[in-house]
């Protein structure tokens, strides 16, 4: 497919910039891919769409989200933790304000870090950058790896578990773009922007479809018999970026890195073998599960990492529904839910969400995607 049928009209004012009060409040839309059947509304008893007291639909809110899934039905959720990426410190000499998005960690003995810089222009080799005023925090640029990407040495000298705690109380939340044009990460984002159940540091962008799952909602689930499986993905940013190529085939994706456990697949496996739901939560988990399924149709353990790009025509080979947020025109999220629920429903589902108010982006509302 080509990247300009991606294209649709998004308002600035539907794009979320603030997560829901409560994680599990937002909208869900119900797409149900063989029957092309969309829901947006709650029903009466009658089977009619319910309305409030000013006659207006009742839409579905994410709690719903139970009344479509049974006793020992599975859900994969990704597990990985984000951290405080984004730091802002001042170049030498210049005072100039600078933007360091930490990405990874190169070598934790010499303090190496793989990070992005803006504006970049004004960052080179041998330049030196302080991120406290009067403060023991310095890094050194050693080498420039990208138009933007360059490694920076921390020239702090304590035990690594500290300078680590040091670094990060000087982060905030790495948001998206798209928010932190229009508003600054407060403390609270560091909260919200991280799932429930993460464990496992090593995000620098947070699985956002996972956001919308609260403690209650989880407990709820598990008083049903729903099992959970966790893997872990360490989302980058390789999702945001720009694809540049009107043939697909030729767009490369970021890779990530992806941790399968035994136990995860141990999981998945019996639940697709006595005929269960399997529900993948989020894209990045939707591509490291399919790139780590056999022929079979059955999960494989997997530690390593990939860059697996999905979009239509795509046959998945494991799960047999997805959740997803609403992603931004031409994005490869996009994309992977078009692959899973077929180009023209999920198209016409992102135009009725637009048509009707729904929220887009990482605190925006979610789609379901059932294969029924």
């Amino acid at each position: 497919m080509k990247l300009s049928q991606f294209k649709f009209r998004l308002p600035e004012d539907q794009v979320a910039l603030e997560p829901s009060y409560h994680r599990d409040e937002c909208r869900l839309m119900v797409v149900h891919r063989k029957s092309g059947k969309i829901e947006m509304t709650k029903k009466d008893e009658n089977g009619e769409d319910m309305k409030d007291e000013e006659g207006k639909p009742v839409y579905l809110d994410f709690r719903n989200i139970l009344d479509y899934f049974d006793e020992d039905d599975v859900f994969v959720f990704n597990d990985t933790q984000v951290f405080p990426a984004r730091l802002y410190g001042t170049k030498e000499k210049t005072d100039a304000k600078i933007e360091v998005f930490l990405l990874r960690e190169l070598n934790a003995e010499l303090r190496l870090w793989d990070v992005l810089v803006e504006p970049a222009r004004k960052i080179r080799i041998g330049n030196k950058l302080f991120f406290e005023e009067d403060g023991p925090m310095v890094a050194e640029v050693i080498d420039n790896t990208t138009s933007r990407g360059r490694t920076l040495r921390f020239l702090y000298d304590c035990p690594h578990d500290e300078f680590k705690r040091e670094l990060f109380a000087l982060g905030e939340a790495p948001l998206p773009r798209y928010v932190v044009d229009k508003r600054p990460a407060t403390e609270e984002d560091m909260e919200r922007f991280q799932t429930i159940y993460a464990k496992h540091e090593g995000a620098v962008t947070a699985p956002s479809t996972g956001l919308h799952f609260s403690r209650e909602l989880m407990k709820r689930m598990e008083i049903r018999g729903i099992n959970f499986a966790f893997i872990t993905v360490h989302c980058g940013l390789g999702n945001f970026d720009a694809i540049e190529v009107e043939d697909l085939t030729k767009h490369k994706m970021g890779s990530e890195q992806v941790i399968i456990s035994p136990e995860a697949c141990e999981i998945v496996n019996k639940a697709k073998g006595d005929g269960h739901r399997v529900c993948v939560v989020g894209v990045s988990t939707a591509r490291a599960t399919e790139s780590s399924v056999g022929t079979d149709g059955m999960l494989k353990e997997f530690d390593g990492w990939t860059n697996k790009f999905i979009f239509p025509p795509y046959e998945f080979g494991m799960a047999n529904c997805m959740i997803g947020n609403f992603y931004h025109p031409e994005s490869t999220m996009m994309m992977t839910e078009c692959s899973f629920g077929g180009y023209d429903l999920v198209y016409d589902a992102y135009k009725k969400a637009v048509k009707n108010g729904y929220k887009f982006g990482c605190y925006g509302d979610a789609m379901l995607i059932l294969d029924d």
